[in-house]
């Protein structure tokens, strides 16, 4: 619902949900009356989302795919990246390649929006060592963290303990991209930062907040 106000879409807009998951967003926009394109790179995850899919008798196109490299130019009205699923390629070439597939992918007066960490509340409240526990599922996540302030990425080290056993550990590394780096970003392949806001409720951008809405537009067709 925040998504859909935060971009004013109306039933029937073409969305693309990139890097979908299993889902879980892609299912609500299209039980709301979106058309839907769930793209993901993990196929695990996309046959997790068709069955959900139709558990909830809803259609989605879902792709399997690479966001660098978006199979459709001139499609949708809005693209959607969700909950920090951008900044994972090891060099800001690749992604800046990602948002150039998406300014292509969109139709004259579509918008992007991404919504990731607020890189600026994070380093001011850094947190190296911190845990999830899962009471119901017995599951507890160990977060080892890193900070790169040099080249704005953090690094993670994540343990899983499920029932006393222990997992073999997973690394990620997320590049966290300031507000105006943003605007560059966007703006280098002719989109235009509309918004920047406290995350998908659409507050303010402060210091406080711990999540980053940004909309990015396709100025419209002369």
């Amino acid at each position: 619902d925040q998504i859909i106000d935060l971009l004013g879409l109306e039933p029937g807009a073409k969305v693309l949900d990139l890097a979908c998951g299993h889902g879980r967003h892609a299912i609500r926009l299209a039980a709301r009356g979106m058309t839907v394109t769930g793209l993901d790179l993990s196929d695990v995850f996309l046959e997790r989302a068709r069955e959900d899919a139709r558990a909830a008798d809803v259609d989605v196109r879902w792709i399997l795919g690479d966001m660098r490299e978006i199979p459709y130019e001139d499609e949708f009205d809005a693209v959607v990246n969700i909950f920090t699923a951008f900044g994972y390629f090891e060099d800001d070439a690749e992604d800046a390649r990602a948002v150039g597939a998406v300014a292509r992918a969109l139709v004259s007066g579509g918008a992007f929006l991404l919504e990731t960490i607020h890189r600026d509340h994070l380093v001011g409240r850094f947190q190296r060592r911190m845990f999830e526990r899962y009471e119901e599922d017995g599951v507890l996540v160990l977060h080892d963290h890193t900070l790169d302030l040099v080249n704005g990425r953090v690094d993670d080290r994540v343990q899983v303990i499920e029932h006393g056993e222990m997992f073999p550990e997973r690394r990620t590394s997320v590049r966290l991209y300031t507000v105006p780096e943003h605007r560059r970003m966007l703006e280098a392949v002719g989109l235009t930062l509309e918004r920047a806001c406290g995350g998908l409720g659409g507050d303010p951008l402060t210091l406080e907040s711990r999540r980053l809405a940004v909309i990015g537009r396709k100025p419209p067709a002369a």
